[in-house]
């Protein structure tokens, strides 16, 4: 499966808002399995969309065909958009399906790895950050993308903004320092973003 993580610097809401409407086109594309979004909780007008498709061919037959006409909407709405695509490795959590009717928030993380640490952040995640994840009350699902080189996509959907704090306050720093993140990282950036319902695909 692959992951597409859009963000952008919004500069008009209410068009950018009226021109998501327009993504419901993408139900009728071959390989489209679900996309949704929302704003960033830390910076009012940036804007997350996350989606999802079943493979890197269905997803270049569509950018091919039909994606300017469904974008076009939005064309003057944004700035700064960045655009980036992940293979999926594995689940966070068993049994990971792209749907967000469940969802309040998703806390997305970009990391950036040593080339002669990648295996061993991969096992970390599996190991270590996943179980912890799996197992905190409020974590939906999640997923875990690669792209080319050595950037990686942790993405996971919960279902309150509570919960997901309590996860954060009581173990990130505990289990970041058992997986030697420090070690294998050499950048993190990330956000989290609360879900627009009228956004889901």
């Amino acid at each position: 499966m692959l992951v597409k993580w859009i963000r952008c610097s919004v500069v008009d809401r209410p068009g950018f808002e009226r021109g998501q409407r327009e993504w419901a086109g993408l139900l009728n594309e071959p390989g489209f399995r679900g996309q949704g979004g929302g704003w960033s909780r830390q910076r009012p007008n940036v804007a997350h969309v996350f989606g999802f498709w079943e493979s890197r061919s269905f997803y270049d037959s569509f950018m091919a065909r039909s994606h300017d006409r469904l974008s076009a909407a939005q064309a003057s709405t944004y700035t700064d958009m960045q655009v980036l695509l992940f293979e999926r490795q594995f689940d966070v959590k068993v049994g990971f399906e792209p749907q967000f009717g469940d969802v309040d928030l998703v806390r997305v993380a970009h990391c950036q790895v040593h080339e002669d640490r990648v295996e061993h952040f991969t096992l970390m995640q599996e190991q270590v950050w996943n179980p912890a994840m799996a197992g905190s009350p409020g974590m939906l699902r999640g997923v875990f993308g690669q792209a080319p080189g050595h950037e990686f996509l942790v993405l996971s959907m919960w279902n309150s903004a509570a919960e997901h704090g309590k996860y954060r306050e009581g173990r990130v720093q505990r289990l970041g320092d058992r997986a030697e993140v420090d070690t294998d990282v050499t950048a993190v950036t990330g956000d989290v973003v609360a879900i627009e319902p009228s956004w889901t695909v």
